[in-house]
């Protein structure tokens, strides 16, 4: 059991390796992992994988922004691990302090943990803000490090030298077709402390098969477009939170936001609070509505009210009401 618990290990951080390589990683660079070194054992094996590689790498676990910054500075940080929230986050404390994100040494940043790195505007703000690549990763805790994109456009590849990948059409429940969207199954490879077979992710996925990438693992256009128990019926409209927020973050003037889901007449229905700098929550309103067919209420929020994240954000509040067995209700 040791030698298997050993074994696997080893294979998270081989996951890591393909990561690393697509982000054109060597042992000359300098890493430095922005976030809590907690039970989550995606950054630990990042961490090792690093090591490994032979990167001078920084665990920054217990610092505040600011000192992750003058690490950053002092050390020069090459590649950026965290989350996409935190690097936005982060770029918003450097402004605070007088620093320029755009004239550090970082040139990448690998980010996971959360939608983001493969949605257009949020990739491209967090490009503008460091004038940095943006490399996007996915995992899960119960199946490994499974899949990566590429520094040149959104999109992300299942990692099929260690993966089986199926993927199940939303709307029917079998095979998907190309680019249909579809939940994730995987199935590990070479993973022997704890094998997972035909593992449903509850990820929601296009799976685009014939492609002229160099790289011909199947590829997810768009990479992670939401998961199947985030997904809001709004007015007849299915509507995913990372869609909201790639148009949120289409405006330069909104620092932070929050959306929140509930129920009113048997009906979900969705407001969204925003810090603006600009004060109009009716040009956002107006571009909600033309991209997703909805009239979402939309409303300012004096500046730094909002919670900020290091770790995955939690920007979607969900209040709606569920119904029991018995016929009673609870909120989700």
């Amino acid at each position: 059991v040791v030698l298997d618990t050993a074994a696997d290990w080893q294979w998270w951080i081989n996951g890591w390796q393909y990561v690393l390589d697509a982000a054109q990683v060597t042992g000359s660079d300098v890493c430095l992992m922005a976030f809590s070194f907690g039970p989550f054992i995606g950054f630990w094996s990042a961490f090792d994988a690093a090591v490994q590689r032979g990167c001078l790498t920084i665990p920054a676990g217990g610092f505040r922004s600011a000192a992750r910054l003058e690490q950053i500075q002092t050390l020069g940080v090459t590649c950026l691990f965290c989350t996409p929230s935190y690097a936005l986050h982060l770029g918003e404390v450097a402004e605070k302090e007088g620093v320029d994100p755009r004239r550090s040494t970082v040139r990448c940043l690998i980010l996971a943990g959360e939608p983001g790195g493969s949605l257009p505007s949020v990739r491209r703000r967090i490009e503008e803000t460091w004038d940095a690549s943006v490399l996007d990763h996915s995992g899960a805790t119960e199946v490994g490090p499974w899949g990566y994109g590429n520094l040149d456009e959104p999109g992300l590849h299942v990692n099929e030298a260690e993966f089986i990948a199926e993927f199940l059409a939303v709307d029917s429940g079998l095979p998907a077709g190309e680019g249909e969207l579809a939940e994730l199954i995987l199935t590990t490879l070479g993973r022997r402390g704890a094998p997972v077979i035909r593992y449903r992710t509850g990820d929601r996925v296009r799976p685009i098969w014939h492609h002229d990438r160099p790289l011909r693992f199947v590829w997810l256009e768009g990479g992670l477009l939401g998961r199947a128990d985030d997904m809001m019926i709004i007015r007849g409209m299915n509507v995913f939170p990372s869609s909201v927020e790639c148009i949120l973050r289409e405006f330069p003037g909104i620092v932070e936001y929050r959306m929140t889901a509930s129920t009113k007449a048997g009906m979900d229905q969705l407001r969204i609070e925003i810090e603006d700098q600009q004060d109009d929550p009716r040009r956002v309103a107006e571009r909600l509505q033309l991209r997703l067919g909805l009239r979402v209420e939309v409303r300012t929020v004096p500046q730094g009210s909002l919670p900020r994240f290091e770790g995955k954000g939690k920007r979607f509040i969900d209040q709606r009401l569920w119904t029991n067995d018995d016929g009673s209700t609870h909120n989700n």
